[in-house]
């Protein structure tokens, strides 16, 4: 980082220190937030896109669509503005360094490490397609790894204000940009969330070769060979990458945005199979690929052997050197020649599709069968595109009170692992979120503000605040609703009617928020820090703010206070007493109360009568444990003793000469 020689400051408050980088339309700034006394990055648009009225515009409302993104793998925008006629953005100062840093230093990341990186930023993208925000200029220099491993994406939506038609003629900057160009936006066309996941599949192919698929002299060029080339597989410039993962990346950089995977959270799912080894979706257009390369090498050598060659002739242009002949013989000869390439490249045609329609139908490659893939963790929907996409149907679901999110997929059945094929039927159990119990509401009328927080807090209830004119004492309760003594559900938000202090504002959504970027937003809004606790949460991460009191939207007074709860991690979960259940039912039973790291033995010393059941199970049930701990069931597989025929018949029953039990047939 370079010294800034004459310091400036912004807007009153962030005050520029070092220049950290120059780019295509902005230099980026490490600047301090005299306010809170903290660092920022500063972003400060260059002077001749400030002039752009209809830039600003655009500018304007992408910076406040980036600013609503909250992801931990996302560099949050802080802040953004115009001073003396220059535009700026303030970010978070992420002490780490970008990507393509990364990779000049190292050529080639390894392919665990690059699908690690490139699962975070499928993450990240995936968070903000949900959110309606598109990134558009997703390459090594936007992707910031922190010196801890922490993976973030920055320059959220920015690159919408940039005209696409104008950045292919510029120079510098945007020939980084155009090597990483989507297809539709080389021809100017339209873009949506695919286009993110074909530029993301070029990082990644270069992340694993050490340089980008497609190169040329000029943005042009390169954005041409986008539209029209082929690129190189990626095994091709580094033998050591894995033929999974190099069909993620290509199935990724599918010219036809139909071809790519539907959306972020697809291509991140692949990822994060290919990291633990599992098959990954994508593994059938890697082979299809494959199988067309050694077809048409395959034609090519016909095609020499059918024209009387010992060398290889290429299918474009056949040359054959041989003796001078009779023009019209000639002439013949090249009309023969020509037929039998036709007829090769049909009969070469037909067969790879034989095959692969032969493939499909489990005719060949095997029985068909492969391993049911584990989806529990994983939002309905999404487990639902994983099955289908493997060609399994689903069949009835099940919703079950569960302390996950509601949505998530608790079991399966068929477990994960086991052997499935084409066409059969899953069933699915899908949590309906925590149970909720009944608790009675504290009477608060009267109280102060804060008195009212504390007995509600202890209630498990939330509030919201209706501010009223009043000749009651400032931040008193008039009235609330439900009524003290009613019934309520924990979570409830009861009303309050607040006597009128003066100058009031919402309560911004500081929900995933680290601590410190919590503060950041309630001190904007005019408010304060509260009372901050700590507790387990199964959905909000550790570190980051899990729930606020007053919640998120209640109009509260300003300078009021307003109490965090801070996530410790997922909570502790009882583990279920499964022993005496069948394998199927006591695995289903421990991924349904979150407990998915579930390991089975068979163990041949027990009583033949329980074989297939839990006959133990390590911790044991009732014991209390995080429900990302590992839990062993052994399952009982003895052999039971042979059984001896009897030698007598006495048992056997005298014939009766009567058949009273028999039905009379009726006329």
């Amino acid at each position: 980082m370079e010294p800034v020689q004459t310091p400036r400051v912004f807007s009153n408050r962030y005050e520029l220190t070092h220049l950290i980088a120059r780019g295509g339309m902005a230099q980026v700034y490490r600047a301090r937030d005299r306010l809170l006394d903290r660092p920022v990055a500063l972003k400060v648009l260059f002077p001749e896109l400030s002039v752009d009225r209809a830039f600003v515009e655009r500018f304007r409302r992408e910076a406040q669509a980036a600013a609503n993104l909250s992801h931990p793998n996302i560099v949050p925008v802080f802040d953004w503005g115009e001073d003396s006629g220059t535009y700026f953005i303030v970010m978070e100062f992420v002490d780490g360094r970008p990507l393509s840093a990364l990779i000049r230093a190292s050529g080639s990341l390894p392919a665990p490490r690059a699908a690690e990186i490139g699962a975070h930023v499928a993450a990240a993208l995936s968070y903000a397609h949900r959110h309606g925000v598109v990134h558009r200029d997703v390459k090594p220099g936007n992707v910031l790894i922190t010196d801890d491993g922490q993976v973030k994406v920055t320059d959220f939506g920015i690159a919408r204000a940039i005209n696409t038609e104008e950045s292919l003629t510029q120079t510098g900057a945007v020939m980084g940009t155009a090597t990483y160009f989507s297809p539709e936006q080389a021809e100017g066309v339209g873009v949506d969330a695919r286009s993110d996941i074909y530029s993301l599949g070029v990082v990644i192919f270069e992340m694993v070769t050490g340089r980008a698929p497609f190169l040329g002299d000029t943005p042009v060029a390169v954005a041409s060979k986008h539209v029209r080339d082929q690129p190189p597989l990626p095994h091709e410039l580094n033998p050591a990458v894995p033929a999974a993962l190099e069909a993620v990346i290509m199935k990724a950089m599918a010219k036809s945005p139909d071809q790519r995977y539907a959306n972020a959270e697809e291509l991140r799912a692949d990822l994060l199979r290919f990291s633990e080894g599992r098959p990954v979706v994508a593994t059938e257009v890697g082979a299809t690929q494959v199988q067309t390369a050694v077809a048409a090498a395959a034609a090519t050598q016909v095609v020499g052997q059918v024209t009387g060659r010992t060398h290889v002739v290429p299918l474009a242009d056949p040359v054959v050197v041989e003796e001078a002949v009779d023009p019209e013989e000639e002439a013949r000869r090249k009309r023969t020649r020509r037929l039998v390439v036709m007829l090769v490249i049909l009969l070469v045609a037909l067969v790879v599709v034989g095959l692969l329609l032969l493939k499909s139908l489990g005719y060949i490659g095997g029985n068909g069968t492969f391993a049911m893939p584990n989806v529990v963790g994983q939002p309905a929907s999404s487990a639902i595109a994983t099955l289908q996409h493997d060609g399994l149907t689903i069949g009835a679901s099940t919703q079950k009170v569960d302390a996950q999110k509601a949505g998530t997929v608790l079991a399966t059945n068929p477990v994960a692992g086991k052997s499935v094929k084409k066409g059969d039927s899953v069933s699915l159990s899908v949590s309906s979120g925590p149970s909720a119990r009944t608790v009675v509401v504290p009477n608060v009328v009267g109280q102060s503000l804060t008195t009212a927080e504390a007995l509600l807090q202890a209630a498990n209830l939330g509030y919201r605040v209706r501010l009223v004119q009043s000749t009651q004492p400032a931040n008193s309760v008039i009235s609330q609703s439900p009524s003290a003594n009613a019934s309520a559900r924990t979570g409830t938000q009861v009303q309050l009617s607040v006597s009128n202090p003066g100058a009031t504002t919402p309560v911004p959504n500081v929900v995933s928020d680290t601590p410190a970027q919590a503060g950041s937003a309630l001190a904007g809004a005019g408010l304060q820090v509260g009372n901050t606790t700590q507790a387990c949460s199964n959905s909000i991460g550790n570190g980051l703010v899990s729930a606020s009191n007053p919640g998120a939207g209640t109009t509260v007074a300003k300078n009021a206070s307003v109490a965090l709860s801070v996530s410790t991690g997922p909570c502790n979960a009882v583990i279920p007493n499964v022993v005496g259940d069948s394998q199927s039912t006591a695995q289903s039973t421990l991924q349904g109360q979150g407990f998915t790291n579930v390991t089975a033995n068979n163990v041949t010393s027990c009583d033949p009568a329980s074989n297939g059941n839990v006959v133990s199970q390590s911790p044991t049930g009732g014991s209390s444990a995080q429900t990302s701990s590992s839990v062993t069931i052994n399952i009982c597989q003895a052999t039971a003793p042979p059984s001896t025929s009897p030698t007598t018949s006495t048992t056997t029953p005298t014939p009766t000469t009567t058949s009273t039990t028999t039905p009379t047939p009726t006329t």
